[in-house]
Parts: structure tokens; sequence; C-alpha cells
């Protein structure tokens, strides 16, 4: 007889599914707040839900070519520290109001990190940076900053990367990315297809354009899938569909596809299936071979190829922080750099961006 045993302590809930599960391996779970409760707990003013709704019209307007603007999308690889992030933010924010009337600026701010193997999964998941499992901490931690950066007046981009976690961030980002790995994922374009704001789907790892082509079809339509609702409980949603997804050129195994010849390509791939032509461009990751000093040079010959004429282009990504590089995690970190990939210092992304917005 295969019986179903269950243990509590508290909150804790260890469960044995004899034989299947050996001993010392039991799955255990832990209770979370729900997405209504951390929403009410760590709410967002309503001036600052006006203006979400604002910058996401703002970005809909560039990626659908009402808005001649650039979108540049930059920040750290991932936030590991708040306080570092709110000084980036600050700047920014700062440089965002000097540049408006030429570029849509737009702080990247990513709480989750995908792993290819392990390691240290983002804010979200190890606010601690020393693997403590406290997600609960996380949620609380990584909702928390994206409400101050919000509230600097700028818009804020994060990635989805665990769908069950959309609900508890989403109505702080005025824009969302769905990496290389998850793109081709079923789970992931049903919940882009329910997110009220633009979304861009990034090419595969191996460089191809007709997986992310294939999430914007998907994700244009309406769909009902298993998720949570407000509450927590496990729920049948039901989504619209995502009118303003786009495609996102980061390169892949191949090589980089920022060039005009890749982008000409895509476009092609984009109109044969009547979807959006405008994409954006990611200057950092296989595009820029992991060498964030190369992304100012990727950045630059991008918006000469825009003044040409080559309009499929909308906006650019960037990795950078307050100090260039990246480190390893350790008990002595250093301020204001990356602990995932490698970033461009502050000093030479704001050189980049005001240069470029002078060449217009």
């Amino acid at each position: 007889m295969n019986t179903r045993v269950a243990t509590v302590h508290n909150d804790l809930e260890t469960v044995l599914s004899p034989p299947d599960v050996a001993a010392g391996q039991a799955r255990t779970s832990r209770c979370l707040p729900s997405p209504a409760e951390l929403r009410r707990e760590l709410a967002l003013p309503e001036p600052v839900i006006a203006q979400i709704h604002a910058h996401r019209q703002a970005v809909r307007d560039v990626i659908h070519g009402r808005d001649e603007r650039l979108l540049v999308i930059v920040g750290p690889c991932s936030l590991h520290d708040a306080h570092a992030a709110l000084a980036y933010g600050r700047r920014l924010a700062a440089l965002a109001d000097q540049l408006g009337d030429r570029l849509l600026i737009v702080m990247r701010a990513y709480v989750e990190k995908p792993r290819t193997t392990v390691g240290w999964k983002g804010l979200m998941h190890d606010p601690g940076l020393d693997d403590g499992q406290n997600l609960a901490g996380g949620l609380r931690a990584a909702r928390a900053l994206l409400v101050e950066l919000a509230q600097l007046g700028l818009p804020v981009a994060s990635e989805i990367l665990t769908p069950t976690a959309a609900s508890y961030i989403e109505d702080t980002l005025s824009w969302a990315a769905i990496g290389a790995r998850t793109t081709e994922s079923q789970t992931h374009r049903e919940t882009v297809s329910g997110l009220a704001m633009p979304v861009g789907f990034k090419n595969g790892t191996d460089g191809d354009v007709a997986s992310a082509r294939d999430a914007l079809r998907a994700a244009a339509h309406a769909h009902v899938h298993m998720g949570i609702d407000d509450a927590g409980r496990a729920a049948a949603i039901h989504t619209p569909g995502n009118p303003d997804t786009h495609v996102i050129l980061r390169g892949g195994r191949t090589g980089a596809n920022c060039d005009a010849v890749s982008v000409a390509g895509a476009v092609r791939t984009l109109q044969a299936a009547r979807l959006n032509p405008r994409l954006i461009i990611d200057c950092s990751h296989a595009n820029s071979g992991k060498d964030p000093s190369r992304q100012p040079a990727i950045l630059a010959d991008i918006f000469a190829r825009r003044r040409d004429g080559e309009q499929a282009i909308a906006g650019v990504m960037i990795e950078s922080h307050l100090n260039s590089g990246n480190q390893p995690i350790s008990s002595a970190l250093h301020y204001g750099v990356s602990i995932t990939d490698a970033c461009l210092g502050w000093a030479e992304t704001r050189q980049a961006l005001v240069r470029l917005a002078a060449d217009r």
C-alpha cells in the first residue's frame, strides 16, 4: 500500500511518498506570502502607478514606430545590493531627464538570474548571497527595491524568469524580457500573453530567431493556463494576448547577430510571419563576446545605421554598473561591481549615451 505521510513543523511541511522517495530525500515546502499580501505590504503610490502606465505607453510607441526615439534599456546584469542599485538609479534618472527628448531610457533591474547549471539565482531567490533559501525574504527585497526604483521616476525593466513570480512584481515594471533559455517555453509565452506591458523575447542561445518569432505569435493569442491567483491559490488563468511583443537579438553560439545583414534577415523572418519587424539589439552577451568594453562601439555602429535609414532597430540593451567588470561572490564585495556578467562602468556608459544623443 502506497501511503502519503506528511509532518508539519510550524510553516514547514515535509512530504514523504514511499516508496518513490528514498530516505533523506524528501521534498519540503514553506508557505510564501500571496501576491496580494506583498502588494499591500509594499504598495506603489498612486502617482507612481499612473507614471508606470505612461512609461509603458511610451515604450509601446517606440516599439511600434510611433515615437522616433531610441529605447535604451541599461543597467546592471543583475541587482544584488539595494544601495548600489539605487545610487545607479539616481544617476540614470538624472541622465534620462537630460536626454529624454532623444533617448527613452529604461533601467535594467533584474532580480532573477538564469543559470545554465547552478549558481546564484538572483536577489529574489537568494538575497543573502549565501544559498540561504530565503525566498520569502527575497520576494520582499526584490519588490521593495523595484518600488523604490520606480519612485525615482524611471521606467523599470526586468526579466520574467519564474512565471509564478511575475504576479509579485509585474505592476512595478514598464518593460520585461524573456531570456534566450526560456523563449521556447510554452509557460513563459502564456505568462507574457497576460502581461499588460511590452515584452521582448530574445533569440535562442543558438542564435536562431525562429524560436523568438514563434514566441511572438503564441504570446499574442489568448490562453487559459495553470498559475496562481492574487491570493496565491492554484487557478486557471485566462489571458487576453499581448500585442506589444518584439524580438531581442543577443547573438548566439555562432557569434554576433547585431550587424546589418543579421538584422535584415530577422526583419524578413518577422515580416513573413506578419509580425512587428522592429526589434531591440542587446549590445552585450554574444554580440559583444561578453566583453563589456565593446558595448559602446556596438552602440555607436547601431546608431549610425539608424541615422542612415535602418529603422528596424527600435532599441538597445546595455549591461552597466557603477563600476566596471565583475567579481565572484565573497565576504568582501567591492561596491557597485556586478557579481554576474561583467558590466560597463558608469562613466563610460554616460559618455556613450551623451555622445549617442548628441549625434542625432
